[in-house]
């Protein structure tokens, strides 16, 4: 165990904060959080680099990444018995303070939180197809509502053929962007072995023919026509997180609801993985919200299904690198 202490908490716990809050997604395990803690409050900041101009052109996903990484933060506050609320940011005299947990009075947390922080451990991105067993409405229904959060709204799709078609359109794109190609090549790690810590996503974990199950596009990835993309998505269940409006403040909120939906999907029993990169294309996310009828705008996919394998975890930053003492 580490034995990094923070003040007002004990060796063991701050191990608890950080490292929960470490096990979060985030758009190509980049990490971008850095976490302060004293003892009445948690501050959850953005890393001022890594940047990804062609994957995150305006930085929707770090937010949401750093959104997911408070929903986990969150959960292990609770765990430890303490009471707590939840403040999205930011601010603008600190750009890179996104939210801040106040700390309360000692507080017993419900079956549910603690079944969710379980989950934190166990969940993993899923870049490959599911089993092929259908998730029951009521579960999907479970989950949804597990997803919401101030302005976010989790909607199951069912549209498609829509879908199907707008994936074929961003796959082809992408796969013929030199830039995105060589910004995903930096980001994929190939000295797994060696790699024990830091960022990147592991070249084992990009399969090929991955489109629309990993949501990255290479080269050599062979893009199926659309047919065939409508099919297989048709034995997926997909849910959209929609935000009223699109600030910086609304992509912090997705990325905390999707992760409260991810966890309560592995809790009960389901892998999931998200897709943001299509919505990157001005034409694909304008499209989808038209021909789906949204009354907002499309943020982020999550894929949930059943697999037969648990996923490995992907590598984490040191522990250094992420927690800051607070005063």
């Amino acid at each position: 165990m580490s034995t990094v202490e923070a003040p007002g908490w004990t060796p063991a716990e701050t191990d608890v904060l950080v490292r929960s809050m470490m096990r979060a997604p985030s758009v190509h395990n980049t990490q971008p959080w850095l976490l302060e803690v004293t003892s009445s409050q948690l501050s959850v900041r953005e890393r001022s680099e890594p940047a990804l101009p062609h994957h995150d052109p305006h930085g929707r996903d770090r937010a949401a990444s750093c959104g997911a990484a408070v929903a986990n933060l969150e959960l292990a506050v609770r765990t430890l018995g303490r009471s707590c609320t939840v403040a999205f940011l930011p601010e603008d005299g600190q750009p890179d303070l996104l939210a801040r947990i106040d700390v309360g009075e000692p507080a017993a947390p419900a079956i549910e939180e603690l079944r969710c922080y379980g989950a934190i451990a166990r969940r993993a991105s899923h870049r490959a197809p599911f089993e092929g067993v259908a998730v029951p409405t009521a579960v999907v229904r479970r989950i949804a509502a597990a997803g919401g959060a101030p302005g976010v709204a989790a909607r199951p799709v069912h549209e498609v053929a829509t879908v199907a078609r707008l994936l074929h359109f961003a796959a082809e794109t992408f796969r013929q962007d030199g830039a995105y190609q060589r910004e995903l090549s930096l980001w994929t790690i190939r000295d797994e072995p060696a790699h024990r810590h830091g960022v990147g996503i592991p070249a084992s974990r990009i399969p090929a023919g991955s489109v629309p199950w990993a949501g990255l596009v290479r080269r050599a990835t062979e893009i199926p026509q659309i047919p065939e993309l409508e099919r297989r998505l048709a034995g997926e269940t997909l849910l959209l997180f929609v935000t009223a409006d699109d600030s910086r403040l609304d992509h912090v909120r997705v990325g905390y609801a999707m992760e409260r939906a991810w966890l309560a999907a592995v809790d009960l029993g389901l892998a999931g993985a998200v897709l943001t990169q299509p919505l990157h294309l001005p034409e694909v996310r304008s499209a989808l919200g038209e021909d789906l009828g949204l009354a907002g705008f499309p943020q982020a996919l999550l894929r949930i299904g059943y697999t037969a394998e648990a996923d490995p975890p992907s590598p984490r930053r040191a522990v250094a690198e992420v927690l800051h003492r607070g005063p």
